[in-house]
């Protein structure tokens, strides 16, 4: 029996569908954040982060990482996530955090577990990654603000990104200074979050060093400098990825220059940079690749999915423009053009869908 049959595609979907609500409703969320769009709650405002990162990100995450286990019991992780969702759109914050906390766990469990059958070094970066998402859960739903919880989510999305492209690179010769600069920039990364919890700015500037670090091992060695010289599907790929790196990395050096801001344009900047910019830029890319294996449609290539990354990035760079320079008006912008390219994506993705034959296994 296939291993995708433990759970069938189609009961997939809600828990993917509830991300997309998450997702949507984040969105807005975060347009009313800065004024762009009205909201009649404005105590909601706060549940932005949470629905984007554990709501969305998280629940698709934790979905890819069950199917890959092909065990019923880590769809668990994103059956957590999907009802946090529930919560936090229904007003109930501390539960919502609780779910997201509980979801985070059965992910990290999934997640040792693999590295105790298959010691790896990406795999062991997929556990920390594992072990930041939970930590960052952990403070939200303790009650702790969005701004301490965030550090250890990026660590999570930056750190499972950047496993998932060292597991790439693991047929190509790469030297052993190659490893050690990876686990060395992780290890800033990981450790500068930490330090954020008694040390702010220094802990950020640490987790910045870390970013560059990362940033320049991506562009030296990932697979995508290859593919982008290819054509069609690979080569879109490799563009969306390769763009998303330059975020990262900028992300890093305001992590230095601004150490870690609470609120304001100089916050904005420093997360949407990583969040928006390179998060997402990712997930355009991975499309292609992540949606056969989950839900068992194949998606083909279409030029016109260079729209919806071009706009992305170019919203991403009026919006870090407008929080340098202090442009509310600018800002605004730059945070439409982001949820317009989100919407665009999804439209666009699901236009270029199809159904894959269920004869054929996933491979995740």
């Amino acid at each position: 029996m296939a291993r995708w049959t433990t759970v069938p595609p189609p009961f997939r979907l809600p828990l993917l569908g509830a991300g997309i609500v998450a997702l949507v409703w984040g969105m807005w969320l975060g347009l009313g954040r800065m004024a762009a769009a009205p909201i009649t709650a404005p105590l909601a405002l706060g549940d932005h982060g949470p629905l984007m990162v554990g709501g969305f990100l998280g629940t698709v995450i934790a979905l890819e990482r069950a199917v890959a286990s092909g065990r019923t019991a880590a769809y668990l992780g994103p059956l957590f996530c999907a009802f946090g969702v529930v919560l936090l759109l229904s007003g109930r914050r501390h539960e919502g955090a609780i779910a997201l906390l509980a979801g985070s766990l059965v992910v990290l469990i999934v997640l040792v577990q693999v590295l105790r059958q298959a010691p790896a070094l990406h795999h062991g970066v997929l556990a920390a990654s594992g072990v930041a998402w939970a930590g960052g859960n952990l403070l939200l739903a303790a009650g702790r603000p969005v701004f301490d919880a965030l550090p250890f989510w990026l660590v999570f999305l930056v750190g499972t990104i950047a496993a998932e492209r060292l597991e790439l690179t693991r047929l190509l010769p790469r030297s052993r200074a190659s490893r050690v600069m990876f686990v060395t920039a992780g290890a800033a990364f990981f450790a500068g979050a930490v330090a954020t919890l008694g040390w702010r700015d220094a802990g950020m500037r640490a987790m910045g060093v870390g970013e560059l670090a990362l940033c320049a091992w991506l562009f030296r060695y990932d697979v995508a400098r290859r593919t982008v010289r290819q054509r069609g599907s690979v080569r879109y790929i490799g563009a969306a990825l390769l763009a998303g790196y330059f975020w990262l990395g900028l992300g890093g050096v305001l992590g230095l220059a601004f150490g870690n801001p609470i609120a304001g344009p100089r916050y904005d900047a420093l997360t949407h940079t990583v969040l928006v910019g390179f998060v997402f830029s990712m997930i355009f890319g991975h499309a292609l690749v992540i949606l056969p294996a989950v839900v068992r449609v194949r998606v083909e290539y279409r030029p016109r999915f260079y729209f919806h990354v071009g706009l992305l990035h170019a919203s991403v760079a009026v919006r870090v423009l407008a929080d340098l320079i202090g442009s509310g008006a600018l800002r605004r912008a730059g945070g439409w053009g982001n949820a317009i390219a989100l919407l665009v994506f999804i439209g666009s993705t699901a236009l270029a869908a199809q159904r894959v034959s269920s004869k054929t296994p996933a491979k995740a």
